[in-house]
């Protein structure tokens, strides 16, 4: 972990406070903390292989690659993704193949097979999308839902619990989130000050349930969570102050919302890396998921606080790029 980086996750933290003040709660925040996943697995220092172990930077013909293995499904597209015959250690077909094909060409086939891979330092600062004012009139402090799973978007809701906003956790009965699992310390620091209900996602209550509350946080991408019926058209027409804070990969537009990703490779992909010998490195553990679960929260509390409604596009690729940009300018 650098310096630089825990001074702007500190700077970040400040203005969280200020947010959550500007809607009449308080929040203490530990920079160190914020960013410690505190998983059950150990934890190795990382390099051009990450802390999980799961993802690991790619040489290819015409620059570097973070590929990203965690699913059984993942390693098993390996062969598909690579055109290779060899059915032996994935990580030795993909260097094999990366030898002969550009970084361009296996990102294109990653993304259509739905394989978490990024270009490193790929993705560019967007504007942030425009919200809309609003006038909201509650006999009640403010309430969000919390759809989300894994790290980045429990995190952003579970600042949003510190900061004295009633958050629901809905825990999916038919999908449920492994994070109770596989990190049940994560699990208590991000989610213990939720009320916690189980629910099928498809279930008509849940609809109900955003229909009237102030923030909607999710981490589906915009396809799949349509098909449940919760889009932008439906639940903005139903709720017109919402303010849904959307955690994705890449971004909810477009193609961008179409690509898997999680915290280490998204970290890459905007550029939240260290450079040594030509050859880029990973900083931290999954950096991408608790820099989104921040800044989400910070934009969801600052746009309470002003009154705005609409959705908040929270990318971890973008996240990762704010805070790369940020080091840069330091």
């Amino acid at each position: 972990m650098t310096a630089a980086l825990l001074d702007s996750v500190a700077d970040a933290g400040a203005r969280l406070a200020i947010a959550a003040r500007s809607v009449g709660g308080t929040i203490n925040f530990d920079p160190r903390a914020a960013l410690r996943r505190d998983t059950a697995a150990p934890l190795a220092v990382p390099g051009r292989q990450s802390a999980n172990g799961q993802c690991r930077m790619i040489e290819t013909q015409g620059g570097w690659l973070a590929v990203n293995l965690p699913r059984e499904d993942d390693r098993l597209s390996v062969p598909a993704w690579t055109g290779s015959d060899v059915w032996g250690n994935p990580w030795q077909t993909i260097t094999d193949a990366a030898r002969y094909r550009s970084a361009a060409d296996l990102l294109g086939q990653a993304g259509l097979l739905h394989l978490p891979v990024a270009h490193v330092g790929e993705t560019a600062l967007r504007q942030p999308m425009r919200l809309r004012s609003v006038a909201r009139s509650r006999r009640q402090g403010p309430t969000a839902v919390d759809l989300s799973a894994l790290w980045a978007g429990p995190f952003c809701a579970g600042l949003l619990a510190d900061a004295g906003i009633d958050v629901t956790r809905i825990e999916s009965t038919t999908r449920p989130d492994p994070t109770v699992r596989t990190s049940p310390k994560l699990d208590r620091r991000i989610n213990g000050n939720k009320r916690r209900v189980a629910m099928a996602i498809n279930d008509p209550a849940l609809f109900a349930l955003i229909a009237d509350t102030d923030i909607l946080i999710t981490s589906g991408r915009p396809h799949a969570l349509e098909r449940i019926g919760l889009s932008p058209a439906r639940l903005l027409a139903a709720n017109p102050n919402l303010i849904w804070v959307a955690v994705t990969a890449h971004g909810w537009h477009g193609q961008d919302g179409i690509r898997v990703g999680f915290g280490d490779d998204c970290a890459a992909a905007g550029g939240l890396v260290a450079w040594s010998e030509g050859c880029p490195h990973f900083i931290g553990d999954a950096l991408a998921d608790p820099l989104t679960g921040l800044l989400a929260a910070i934009y969801a509390l600052e746009a309470l606080g002003k009154e705005n409604a609409g959705l908040i596009d929270a990318s971890l690729a973008q996240s990762a790029a704010h805070f790369a940009q940020r080091i840069a300018a330091a």
